[in-house]
C-alpha cells in the first residue's frame, strides 16, 4: 500500500474515534465560508461550495449546520479568512508541507513554528520543500455494494491513476489536473465521496528507526489538532511496524 493511502487510513481511524468532531466541523465551516466568499452562495454555480458540501455530509455534518454556514459566509461581517501554507523539517530529514485557512496569520505562524521547535524541527520558507511532492486529488468512498469491476472501468476514463480498496473503504488517485472531472463521473454515477480533496503525495520517502517515527507522529498531531491547519502532508515512509503501533 502507498504512503499517502496509508496516511488516510490513519486519519480515518483518528476520525472514528476523535471526540473533538467540533473541530472538524470548524474547519469545514470554514472552507465554506471561503467558497461562499470566493463563488457566491448557490452550489450548483460554484464547484469548490458543491465540494465543501460533500465533504461535510461525508463528515456527517447536520443539513442546519451547513445551511447556517452557507447563510453566515453570505454576510458582510463574515470573517476574512486567508489561506497560507508553511514548509518545514521535522528531525531526520523528515518534510513537513502544512496547509492553513486563518483569520489571524501572526497566531498560525507562531503556533506552526512552536511546533516545529518543541520536536526539533524547523520551519523553512515558502516554496523551499513543495518540489518534493506532488499534488493529486485523492477520493475516499464507502465500498458498499458497489461493482468494483464495472466502477474501475468508469473511472480509469475520469483519470484514475490508482485505485485501492481496504476496509471497505476504496481509495482512488488522480492527477491534478483530473480531479474536476473525477468529482463529475462520481456524480453522474450516483457515488458520494466520504471525503474528496488535492493532497500532497511524496515524490520519494524518508525512512527513520520506529522511536524517531513516533515522535514525528507526535508533532503531525500538534499540526493536526491546531484550529488554523487543514492538512498536513510529509514524506516519511510509514512502515509497518509503526503501522502496528498505531492500530
Amino acid at each position: 500500500m502507498s504512503g499517502h493511502s496509508k496516511w488516510s487510513t490513519i486519519k480515518r481511524k483518528k476520525g472514528a474515534l476523535d471526540a473533538k468532531r467540533s473541530k472538524i466541523f470548524s474547519r469545514i465551516i470554514k472552507e465554506i465560508t471561503v467558497a461562499v466568499k470566493e463563488g457566491g452562495s448557490d452550489p450548483d454555480g460554484n464547484p469548490r461550495l458543491r465540494l465543501a458540501i460533500a465533504n461535510a455530509k461525508g463528515a456527517s455534518m447536520p443539513k442546519d449546520n451547513i445551511a447556517r454556514a452557507i447563510n453566515k459566509g453570505s454576510e458582510k461581517d463574515a470573517a476574512n479568512y486567508q489561506e497560507v501554507v508553511y514548509e518545514g523539517y521535522a528531525p531526520n530529514a523528515v518534510a513537513i508541507y502544512i496547509e492553513c485557512t486563518t483569520d489571524n496569520l501572526q497566531r498560525t505562524v507562531s503556533n506552526i513554528r512552536s511546533y516545529f521547535n518543541k520536536f526539533g524541527g524547523n520551519l523553512g520558507t515558502n516554496g523551499s520543500l513543495a518540489f518534493l511532492f506532488d499534488r493529486k486529488g485523492v477520493f475516499t468512498i464507502p465500498q458498499g455494494d458497489i461493482n468494483m469491476d464495472d466502477f474501475e472501468m468508469e473511472i480509469i476514463d475520469a483519470g484514475a491513476e490508482d485505485i485501492e480498496t481496504e476496509d471497505n473503504i476504496i481509495t482512488i488517485t488522480t492527477a491534478m489536473e483530473d480531479f474536476g472531472t473525477m468529482i463529475k463521473k462520481l456524480e453522474e454515477l450516483g457515488i458520494e465521496p466520504e471525503n474528496a480533496e488535492l493532497q500532497r503525495i511524496p515524490k520519494n520517502t524518508v525512512k527513520v528507526d520506529l522511536e524517531a517515527a513516533k515522535k514525528v507522529m507526535k508533532l503531525l498531531d500538534l499540526f493536526e489538532d491546531d484550529d488554523d491547519v487543514n492538512n498536513v502532508f510529509h514524506n516519511m515512509e510509514l512502515t509497518d511496524d509503526l503501522m502496528a503501533e498505531l492500530d
